[in-house]
């Protein structure tokens, strides 16, 4: 969305309307649907599925995670990536980390064909409502961001072509996060408890609480307040790596055998931006956690890290 002027802006406001519908708990809505949201604007200014790949080009990783996922895979684990990004970004990131393209969740995006069809009443509509929207921003009187975008959304935007087109876009968060993790534990014939995953945001939530629920290792990692309540256990770190005692750990011994050296960890605490471990299940307060991990979120993710 920074590819055009305030473009972050209009970003903002949109993720706060996507973290009110969650919320809400709409029958229709999932997490992260906000990649369908954006798409009026995308088209309005030419953005292109180039230019989506050309980002994933230049986007960096998480320290540690290229060793991860390396030591992961030559010590016999089988790696998968459930993503709420759109498939251009997502399979070019992937393949750096090394992860097959058919271990890929994603959300699917024909950006190009929904351009061309663009009409002129189409674009004066997605004018106005850029313009409006940008209004509310910073996004702070949640009520006027709720009624401003469901008139958009829900009614204006719904009687044009391109809106009956982006309704079909699905992007894979909430529910579908855990449909896809489903369809890969069923392909390895592994049950959930066998599993780890670790997710940082409102879009993890369900995938989070399913395999805690199962009994697996469900690891909150830099996450938000909408992710940690779900999570079996917690790291705020800026290096991934430093999830690799925990997975040798599970590997030997299991859940308990994470217990033992998380609350271990936790004890001795974290030091400057790295190694804030914390066992979650079954704990009440997390508020001290959250403010940890608020303040490494910000740092490992930017200007993303403030987001739902």
């Amino acid at each position: 969305m920074k590819l055009f002027p305030d473009g972050d802006k209009l970003f903002e406001v949109i993720s706060r309307y996507d973290d009110l519908l969650t919320l809400e708990a709409r029958a229709d809505y999932e997490p992260g649907d906000t990649l369908a949201l954006i798409v009026p604007f995308l088209i309005l200014h030419n953005i292109a599925e180039a230019d989506i790949t050309r980002l994933a080009t230049k986007a960096t990783l998480t320290g540690g995670a290229a060793d991860l996922i390396h030591q992961l895979q030559t010590g016999g684990w089988k790696t998968f990536c459930i993503t709420t990004t759109y498939q251009q970004y997502a399979f070019h990131i992937t393949q750096k980390l090394g992860i097959y393209a058919h271990n890929v969740a994603c959300t699917p995006f024909h950006l190009d064909k929904l351009r061309i069809t663009l009409s002129p009443a189409e674009s004066q509509l997605f004018q106005q409502a850029e313009q409006e929207i940008l209004t509310l921003h910073p996004p702070a009187d949640d009520n006027r961001i709720k009624q401003s975008l469901d008139n958009f959304f829900r009614q204006k935007l719904l009687t044009t072509a391109i809106g009956r087109a982006i309704k079909e876009i699905k992007p894979v968060g909430g529910r579908r996060k855990v449909a896809a993790l489903n369809r890969f534990a069923e392909a390895q014939n592994q049950p959930l408890d066998k599993w780890v995953v670790i997710g940082d945001s409102i879009t993890d939530a369900r995938m989070l609480k399913t395999v805690e629920a199962a009994g697996g290792l469900a690891i909150a990692f830099n996450a938000n307040e909408y992710a940690l309540p779900y999570a079996t256990m917690s790291l705020a770190s800026t290096f991934l790596s430093d999830l690799t005692e925990v997975l040798q750990a599970w590997q030997k011994g299991q859940r308990k055998g994470v217990e033992t050296i998380v609350k271990m960890k936790e004890k001795t605490g974290g030091k400057g931006d790295r190694g804030y471990y914390h066992w979650l299940s079954g704990r009440k307060n997390i508020e001290e956690v959250i403010a940890i991990h608020k303040r490494i979120r910000r740092l490992v993710r930017e200007e993303a890290g403030k987001l739902g």
